[in-house]
């Protein structure tokens, strides 16, 4: 191991906005062939791209790994019908990269990837994935990271879409859980991201109803007294949708 891995793995580092010549090249070069195996060759070399792709997603290498997940992101652009029928493996490499042990870049990549993977299947199979991908991502919206933090809101707002039956009972409790996050993000110190939480908080809302054995409650018992106040001060929309439609 050089000193260049030692380092890689001592600490996370930003993805450099200029890279050696021959990095980029090789960068490129393996990029270029994944693209063209994707779009030509034969069903079993994809299998062996991929296999190429979970080898690397394994690599000591934050910048690889980081690689991999932008790559995958690649993909699901160009050849959305093969995310599709090999969602099962790209969406493990990228649960994968979202529990990171080490390169806030690498999650982050992962992130963003799959929110576009997440919009291209409309979630539908997820199976266990929606569990592991909500989990992680929840505790993303408090990230110091401004860019992190702005893309685990777009992805976790996703996700309210995609909670189906099967999983609603688990995304509400995940919704009250992040209830306070929520809240403080509104008035979060990048307005990008305040907008972000902002759209969120609207995809999030149907989660925040009371249950009907509530209903011998009377209407002002119902409402979050925490909720009301903050949204009423900073918010009043907001707190007006939520009325409008039962939802405090």
């Amino acid at each position: 191991m050089d000193q260049t891995e030692r380092r890689i793995l001592g600490q996370p580092l930003p993805v450099p906005t200029t890279q050696p010549k021959k990095r980029r090249t090789s960068m490129m070069s393996f990029f270029s062939k994944v693209s063209w195996t994707l779009r030509f060759q034969k069903q079993e070399s994809l299998k062996n791209v991929f296999s190429i792709l979970a080898e690397r997603a394994q690599d000591p290498s934050a910048k690889k790994r980081h690689m991999v997940m932008r790559g995958l992101g690649t993909m699901a652009c160009e050849t959305p019908d093969k995310v599709i029928k090999y969602k099962k493996i790209i969406l493990d490499l990228l649960v994968h990269g979202l529990y990171d042990p080490v390169s806030a870049e690498v999650i982050h990549e992962s992130v963003k990837t799959l929110t576009i993977i997440l919009g291209k299947i409309q979630g539908k199979s997820l199976g266990s994935f929606f569990v592991d991908i909500t989990l992680q991502t929840r505790t993303l919206l408090d990230d110091e990271n401004d860019n992190l933090r702005y893309s685990a809101f777009i992805l976790f707002g996703q996700l309210a879409a995609f909670a189906g039956r099967k999983w609603k009972t688990f995304f509400t409790s995940q919704v009250k859980q992040t209830q306070d996050s929520l809240l403080i993000h509104l008035q979060d110190r990048n307005p990008q991201v305040a907008k972000a939480c902002k759209t969120t908080f609207r995809s999030c809302s149907p989660y925040l109803r009371e249950r009907k054995e509530n209903s011998f409650q009377t209407e002002e018992d119902q409402r979050n007294p925490k909720l009301c106040r903050q949204l009423s001060h900073y918010h009043p929309e907001l707190l007006q949708f939520f009325y409008a439609n039962k939802i405090l």
